[in-house]
């Protein structure tokens, strides 16, 4: 049995596909904004603040491992619902959300550890997401390119203090950092010039958790990078969700666009 804490995007589904695929006992706690898997029999609403209720179908299912997937965007706290196990760890939830919604993340998978609860790799299931180090397009990093990958791989290491820096595009040698906001918005605040340039750089942060928060692409994020004229993204050799894979890589090849994996 495993239990699935599913946020928003595709991602999760790609997940659920795949363990009915391999006839797998599962359920899940949806967390997303619009309840997206409430037609799923094997499907519960729950609270993050009904942290006891979460326990005791994990035991009840005597489930022993689950998984986290999909964007789980920070719960307004002060219309949480609360039970008693809730309010027991709800301060240290409130804290980590003071340092983004990947610290949530990472308080709630060391709950959970106390619990004697393992967290598992979001991939387990779909390992193919991951993109291994190589080019996946028709068309590569130029020298100039390799420079300012370089430069954007340098800029994220120093970063990794900041919670929500994953991203940063390297265009004309200026550097672009990813801000709370995300990578769209990101990409969207670059002005757009007549030559084609820039580079989107998407790796994860030195101390982010690798089960439960990969940077995560698609179809959308190349088509946003398309608007603006960038040359290309990158990301970090089997530290990726890469969503839309056939759609991406004819996306980027159709617009003289590269994908590299470092």
């Amino acid at each position: 049995m495993i239990g699935l804490f599913f946020g928003d995007t595709n991602f999760p589904k790609l997940i659920l596909k795949s363990i009915k695929k391999k006839k797998k006992s599962y359920f899940i706690i949806d967390l997303s904004k619009n309840n997206i898997f409430k037609n799923d029999l094997n499907s519960y609403r729950i609270s993050i603040g009904q942290f006891g209720k979460i326990l005791k179908l994990i035991r009840d299912k005597k489930c022993k491992k689950v998984i986290f997937a999909g964007k789980i965007n920070k719960p307004k706290f002060s219309q949480l619902k609360l039970d008693m196990t809730g309010i027991y760890y709800i301060p240290r939830i409130i804290k980590a959300a003071k340092k983004g919604d990947a610290a949530i993340l990472k308080d709630l998978i060391k709950i959970l550890s106390l619990e004697k609860i393992k967290v598992i790799s979001s991939t387990y299931f779909n390992p193919e997401l991951s993109l291994k180090r190589g080019n996946y397009s028709k068309f590569r990093p130029n020298k100039y390119d390799l420079i300012d990958i370089k430069k954007g791989m340098r800029i994220l290491q120093k970063s990794n203090s900041y919670d929500h820096v994953q991203a940063v595009i390297v265009k004309n040698n200026i550097v672009f950092t990813e801000s709370y906001k995300g990578t769209k918005k990101l990409i969207q605040s670059i002005k757009k010039t007549k030559i084609k340039s820039g580079i989107l750089i998407k790796f994860p942060k030195k101390k982010q958790d690798l089960k439960a928060d990969l940077p995560t692409i698609g179809l959308d994020t190349f088509k946003d990078c398309k608007k603006v004229g960038l040359k290309g993204v990158v990301l970090k050799n089997k530290q990726n969700i890469f969503l839309d894979k056939k759609a991406c890589i004819n996306f980027a090849n159709k617009n003289k666009m590269f994908i590299a994996v470092k």
